[in-house]
């Protein structure tokens, strides 16, 4: 039913920017205001209290008796509905919504249509500003915009007031706090807390002369793209002349472009707001839209356009750079790669990110900048206090906070211990053996030019697994053939006589580039992605296998393809390499063609498989999700499957045996890389079962070799065996393992 009343109310603003300038903006004057204006019979204001109350404020219409009285729990009633989820509710006949709630007190019992708009400051809801009629309207969207921009008024009255932003309330600040994270990179970290919030927009909501705050909007604006241009400037001497940090940086810069975000904010300073408060309704707007969005990847995009967004109304209230920080560790409810690349150069040691995935753009920075960093939680932002100092443990995914002066000393021994150790090893390429002899091969998982460095630092024996989907998300857009050979030829001339495995772009599900439309998929992890977008679109991925063989300029080129489900599709996607290949001169010498074995489906065709593909590296991420049809992004069942448990051994184990039986007893290599071969437990059982040749991120690599040389594999493999022949299939085998791992004196 379309909107009874005005189009877009004329005075509003105007009358607003009145009583800014007099002082009479009280909330009774506001709901008298809006409810003048926009012909409504009613317009009320509630704000949020302790205990997630919503209590009426203020109101024009309803009965002035209810104001203090009414209250409504958040998620009761539209008004509460409104505020659980920071949306707009628009609604022609309220009172048929089934999640209306009657309030006698109210004498509402006549009105018809309601408009619920939430009252957000700094991404809290802090209340709800409603309007209603007694005839059935349905509010047009010019009017509720204008209301928009009047709760960015009400939030800072409402905050004055004492509403309640949802934080933990009456947390001593001197109790220990431990909290579960999921694990984004590898590491351990000790030091002071410092915080990363998004700055309030300051100064007036409206302004007289728009001409003048475009201009300054402007001004800002190209101050802060120096600002961005600055931060390549005083990137780490080891990352200055690799172009990953360069293309999240200008990725980051298109995100907001495609957005459209800043022609928003234009539009809406031509409206009459000022820059600042123009920012934060965009930046809200755009929040609102997205955190809806159940996708891992457009919410780290959240992240970079919440970035954006502080560091423009920083640049409008010329605010100074971070202060610096050494050794402290920073805790952000969201972060993008920019703020990101300023911290670190501020000196932090580590990060924790609430709000995080490890395919954002910040989780992949972490990674190559070597930042031990953890998300995925929630509390730790109401629970912490500037200064208090805390235990980052990015290993095993735990936060200690205010932790107690023992534990600080056995972290303390820890890092001594294992930045001794680095330091020997650090700049040599160094083979790992086993206490009794035994070689393993460690090699790194890598998806930028800038962690090629981590091959000397860490001393790998080589490239396992180089993820080339990172850098098109880091773009924003699959690379041409120039750009994607370019890179190739450099992770090739880089690595030298060391073995580099390519996997072919592993895009879809929680990893979507820049303007992709996600498809309609209820469980997009199992949908269409990896190999599969590639099968369907053939000439993305001819041009990426094109790519590959012109980078490598006769040497030696591994490739392997990811989610293969069949025989049929790894085959498909062979020929296409092969086809490609009778193309260039010179040819790879050799081309090794593999797969990863991600899908459980693969283990009843591994003999097929073994006489088609050159070699198997086993995905332990997705392989475990698979069996346990457990999405690993998922916080609630984090740490619920562990990867040391009967049922993922025995497939390993069984994967194994088939491998090394195939070919009539010639076998076929079998690796395995992914988060479970960076940690030194799960390490030496894959050893033990038979795994020679592990692959993981940089932060794994020392902690993991220390762990195989101190073992004496020909002991562990009968303590290993009898673990798991007295074990009921669903038993944790970790704790017996570790324990016995530990008595012979090795760091697990």
């Amino acid at each position: 039913m379309p909107d009874s009343g005005p189009a877009r109310p004329p005075r509003l603003l105007a009358r607003l920017r009145g009583m800014l300038a007099d002082g009479t903006a009280t909330l009774p004057a506001l709901a008298h205001l809006v409810a003048d204006e926009i012909a409504a019979a009613v317009c009320s204001i509630y704000i949020k209290r302790p205990g997630d109350m919503l209590e009426l404020l203020a109101t024009e219409g309803l009965n002035p008796a209810a104001v203090g009285r009414t209250r409504l729990r958040v998620g009761e009633g539209i008004v509460g509905l409104s505020a659980a989820s920071g949306r707009v509710m628009n609604l022609a006949d309220a009172q048929y919504h089934p999640g209306f709630a009657y309030r006698p007190e109210t004498g509402e019992e006549h009105l018809a249509s309601m408009l619920a708009v939430p009252v957000r400051r700094g991404g809290r809801t802090l209340g709800v500003l409603t309007v209603q009629d007694e005839a059935p309207r349905q509010y047009s969207q010019d009017l509720v915009e204008e209301l928009e921009t009047v709760a960015l008024l009400v939030s800072e009255i409402l905050a004055e007031a004492g509403a309640s932003d949802g934080s933990e309330e009456g947390i001593a600040a001197t109790v220990p706090r431990v909290f579960s994270a999921v694990r984004l990179t590898g590491g351990i970290a000790i030091g002071p807390v410092v915080f990363h919030r998004l700055r309030p927009a300051p100064g007036p909501l409206l302004v007289d002369d728009p001409q003048a705050e475009l201009d300054r909007l402007h001004a800002a604006v190209e101050r802060m793209q120096r600002g961005l241009d600055e931060l390549h400037l005083r990137l780490p001497p080891s990352a200055a002349e690799d172009a990953a940090p360069h293309e999240i940086l200008e990725a980051y810069r298109l995100v907001a472009a495609d957005a459209g975000w800043l022609q928003r904010v234009t539009d809406a300073v031509r409206d009459g707001l000022s820059a600042e408060a123009a920012v934060q309704r965009v930046a809200a707007e755009v929040h609102d839209r997205m955190r809806r969005i159940d996708d891992p990847l457009l919410r780290e995009r959240l992240a970079d356009l919440e970035d954006m967004a502080g560091r423009l109304l920083g640049e409008l209230a010329g605010a100074t750079p971070v202060s610096s920080v050494p050794g402290a560790i920073l805790i952000a409810r969201r972060l993008g790669p920019a703020e990101l690349l300023s911290w670190h150069q501020a000196g932090i040691a580590g990060l924790v990110v609430e709000e995080a995935t490890a395919t954002g753009h910040a989780a992949i920075l972490a990674r190559a900048l070597g930042l031990p960093a953890v998300g995925g939680l929630r509390g730790v932002l109401a629970a912490a206090e500037p200064g208090d100092m805390m235990i980052l443990d990015a290993e095993e995914g735990d936060l200690f906070l205010r932790p107690e002066t023992e534990l600080c000393q056995v972290y303390e021994r820890l890092l001594a211990a294992r930045n001794e150790e680095a330091s020997g090893w650090a700049g040599t390429r160094r083979e790992t053996s086993t206490l009794d002899g035994e070689r393993i091969h460690l090699m790194l998982n890598l998806g930028l030019t800038l962690e090629l460095d981590l091959l000397d630092r860490t001393g790998a024996e080589g490239v396992g697994l180089f993820r080339t989907e990172i850098a098109a998300l880091a773009r924003g857009g699959v690379l041409d053939l120039a750009e994607q050979t370019t890179m190739y030829k450099r992770v090739l001339d880089t690595a030298g006589d060391r073995p580099v495995i390519f996997r072919t772009l592993d895009l879809g599900a929680d990893k979507l580039i820049s303007g992709e439309e996600p498809p309609e998929e209820d469980n997009p992890a199992m949908g269409w992605r990896s190999l599969r977008v590639g099968l369907d679109r053939p000439a993305i991925l001819r041009r990426q296998l094109r790519a590959l063989l012109l980078a490598a300029e006769g040497r030696p080129l591994s490739v392997m393809f990811p989610m293969v489900a069949t025989v049929k599709e790894f085959c498909a996607a062979r020929d296409l390499l092969l086809s490609e290949a009778r193309r260039i001169r010179p040819a790879p010498d050799p081309l090794r063609i593999g797969t990863m074995l991600e899908i459980p489906a693969l283990l009843w065709q591994l003999d097929e498989l073994a006489a088609a593909a050159d070699f198997i590296s086993v995905g332990s991420n997705d392989l475990s999700q698979f069996l346990f049809a457990a999405d690993r992004s998922a916080p609630g069942l984090s740490g619920r499957y562990d990867f040391l448990s009967p049922p993922m051994l025995n497939m390993l184990e069984t994967v194994l045996r088939r491998a090394l039986a195939a070919r009539d007893g010639a076998g076929i290599p079998v690796s395995l890389c992914g988060e479970a071969a960076g940690r030194p437990m799960e390490a030496l059982t894959l050893a033990a079962l038979g795994f020679r040749t592990l692959s993981m991120s940089g932060a794994g690599m020392l902690p993991v070799r220390s762990a195989l040389t101190r073992l004496d594999l020909g002991r562990f493999r009968p303590v290993l065996r009898a673990i798991r022949e007295a074990a009921t299939s669903g038993e944790n085998l970790r704790e017996p393992l570790v324990t016995w791992v530990r008595e012979q004196g090795i760091e697990v």
